[in-house]
């Protein structure tokens, strides 16, 4: 392995390892195989750069394959929109396929499998095949047409194909074994009748190969070396090499090595919803204008947002490749994009809830054009002219009559800067008949060089230009907005996630381009619209100068000498509290144990798998953790999680331990 070993995470380790035990460099290659049933969201990121960055790592091919299996979902927009995303994302591919390529391939080695007596057309409904899986804990039932001869299953499936029967009549099935612990391995499908006109094949086929038959296949005719996915299709591994074992016996010779799936945790982004079922269900009731509305979590609505390829890419880099799953704060996507726009963005001054000033003492008719740096953080920005006249835009609250000492803003009787202009001093206000301020009265000084604390951004009414502008807020108030069993993931939608205002923005600004990025000075970054024209201006709040959100967090009292009401702490994961009970499971009365196992229990139903895996690794010694996991894996298994070689091999371990306890609760599995 290279001097670089320690720093490599866990995928590039099994590569480094895969290399080092005889793996040709040059035979590595990597996919993106996204389904074209949705536009890509920031989710698809993490696996997009994971694969690509790995090619880009090892100078190998990456092909970016397209998994239409499903025609009734799968749209050419969305394989336009796939690729326009990742190319704007700054990633290359090698080859450009689809698993409908391989339909007829994959058809000839479905007739093989059933010729070698590895797969049988099930006649029965979809209930009754449902039905006859099992569960978890119970044993499958075989189908009634398992037993059909070789003859009788070619017949029909060729049948099939030619559009014999109507669709739900008939499936393929692979033969494996009805009784398997691991579910998937239960008869799994591999063939549906469908009517549906697909995007690329049209009519020629209404049968169409499942998920798991396509998949692994398709990675085996393009030789990939490593079969990269997120967690969710672990128990499908065992699937996956099944099948391609069964097919390497038919095409050795064309296609000799057989691809490793492994699998990484994916990515989960706080007040945001991953599902493209459930984004589309956004899109078709109008709750956004479209799938890249800049509210919208998909790569489309962050690019019209005003994001950035390289911003999306540090984020990506900063989450990191992890094997066990977790929800990251979207404040961290925000802090990438502000540290990047910090860098690129020119600042400008735009005025977005006005009041007027006029300056008594500056002379009626008079203007002039004041140099005004572009960006700080960038030596090579320049300068602009921005224009200054006696009458100007200042933002409403940066104004009160009267305000106290730690108000550095405009108030009567005080000064502020202009920024890029002078200093100026409050003295009148003018107030409607309902006693709202109209108008603010001042005075200049053109000494520059006194102290003053406030500095204000401002445009010269004279020469302002109106823009429609855009503010964004979260789209749901909830941090985990699909979580909710109580709740349709619907009801937590923010209705003020859309502000619309009109804004006074100098006038540097008239001719900004679609796309281009700007910060308003003390405002936030903002990007022009998709909607923009010359006439009508258009500006998206992409994200503010500082994270608004963590203001909003509760805090707790330090001071104990203060009789307020200290803001309620965060409540401790599931997880955790199943761990600390497990810590002092074994050292407390029998009483109290059955106490903890009916709390770990109750606490189980909160707990995802990807929590609870971690846990098989405690050490031995750590018996209480091992009964407290044991028992939450009980509760998940009955709920139906499927067991795999990871439970199994936990599962014997502890039976065969000394402890008492231990082996009874595994005994039970």
């Amino acid at each position: 392995m290279s001097e670089e070993t320690k720093a490599l995470n866990f995928i590039e380790h099994i590569i480094e390892e895969d290399l080092a035990n005889g793996l040709a460099k040059d035979k590595l290659r990597f996919r993106f195989p996204p389904e074209p049933n949705g536009y890509l969201h920031i989710g698809h990121t993490k696996a997009i750069g994971i694969s690509f960055g790995l090619g880009e790592t090892y100078n190998a091919p990456v092909n970016l394959r397209f998994d239409d299996t499903n025609p009734s979902k799968e749209e050419q927009e969305y394989v336009d929109a796939i690729k326009r995303d990742i190319a704007w994302l700054g990633y290359q591919w090698e080859n450009e396929l689809y698993s409908s390529d391989y339909f007829q391939k994959l058809y000839d080695w479905a007739l093989q499998m059933i010729k070698d007596g590895k797969a049988y057309v099930d006649s029965q409904t979809s209930e009754a095949i449902a039905e006859q899986k099992g569960t978890p804990t119970q044993v499958g039932k075989n189908s009634p047409y398992r037993d059909r001869s070789v003859e009788e299953n070619l017949d029909l499936f060729q049948r099939m194909k030619a559009g014999e029967f109507p669709a739900g009549t008939h499936i393929l099935r692979a033969k494996i074994d009805m009784e398997h612990p691991n579910m998937l391995m239960r008869d799994p499908m591999m063939y549906r009748i469908m009517y549906a006109e697909h995007h690329r094949t049209g009519n020629d086929w209404c049968i169409y190969p499942m998920y798991d038959w396509t998949h692994g296949e398709s990675d085996y005719i393009e030789q990939i070396s490593h079969s990269l996915c997120s967690l969710e299709f672990k128990p499908h591994r065992e699937l996956y090499n099944w099948f391609k074992e069964h097919v390497y016996q038919y095409a050795e010779g064309d296609y000799p090595m057989l691809p490793k799936q492994r699998e990484f945790a994916r990515l989960n982004l706080s007040y945001t919803i991953m599902s493209k079922r459930k984004l589309l269900k956004l899109v078709e009731e109008g709750v956004v204008s479209g799938w890249d509305d800049p509210r919208m979590p998909t790569i489309s609505g962050l690019r019209r947002r005003g994001y950035t390829p390289n911003s999306i890419r540090q984020f990506i880099k900063k989450v990191g490749v992890a094997k066990r799953e977790n929800v990251i704060d979207v404040s961290l996507l925000e802090f990438c994009i502000r540290e990047d726009l910090n860098k690129t963005a020119n600042r400008v001054m735009a005025v977005l809830d006005p009041v007027k000033v006029v300056i008594t003492n500056y002379p009626e008719g008079k203007e002039e054009w004041l140099d005004a740096e572009n960006n700080q953080e960038d030596d090579s920005a320049g300068f602009r002219k921005v224009p200054f006249s006696r009458e100007i835009y200042i933002e409403k609250e940066d104004f009160k009559e009267e305000a106290g000492s730690k108000f550095f803003r405009l108030k009567l009787g005080g000064e502020v800067r202009l920024k890029n202009a002078y200093i100026i001093q409050a003295n009148d206000v003018v107030k409607d008949v309902d006693g709202n301020i109209t108008e603010i009265h001042c005075t200049y000084d053109e000494d520059t060089t006194k102290k003053v604390k406030g500095t204000l951004h401002w445009v010269s009414i004279k020469h302002a230009i109106k823009a429609e502008i855009r503010e964004y807020d979260r789209l749901f108030m909830h941090e985990s907005p699909d979580s909710d069993k109580d709740k349709d993931f619907m009801e937590h939608l923010n209705p003020k996630s859309l502000t619309l205002k009109t804004g006074y923005l100098e006038p540097s600004l008239a001719e900004a381009k679609v796309g281009e990025q700007f910060q308003f000075q003390r405002l936030g970054y903002f990007n022009v619209d998709d909607d923009s024209t010359t006439e009508h201006l258009v500006f998206n709040k992409t994200v503010g100068l500082r994270d608004s959100w963590a203001k909003q967090k509760p805090k707790t009292q330090n001071n104990p000498g203060q009789n307020k009401t200290k803001a309620p702490q965060q409540k401790r994961s599931a997880i955790s509290v199943i761990q600390q009970l497990g810590k002092k499971y074994t050292n407390v009365p029998e009483a109290k144990q059955e106490k903890s196992k009916a709390e770990i229990i109750k606490l189980a139903e909160e707990v995802a798998y990807e929590e609870l895996e971690p846990l098989f690794g405690t050490a031995v010694k750590k018996v209480g953790t091992r009964i407290a996991t044991l028992i939450a894996l009980k509760v998940l298994l009955n709920k139906g999680l499927e067991r795999n070689e990871a439970i199994d091999e936990f599962i014997a371990k502890a039976k065969a331990d000394k402890n008492e306890l231990l082996v009874a609760e595994a005994s039970e599995l």
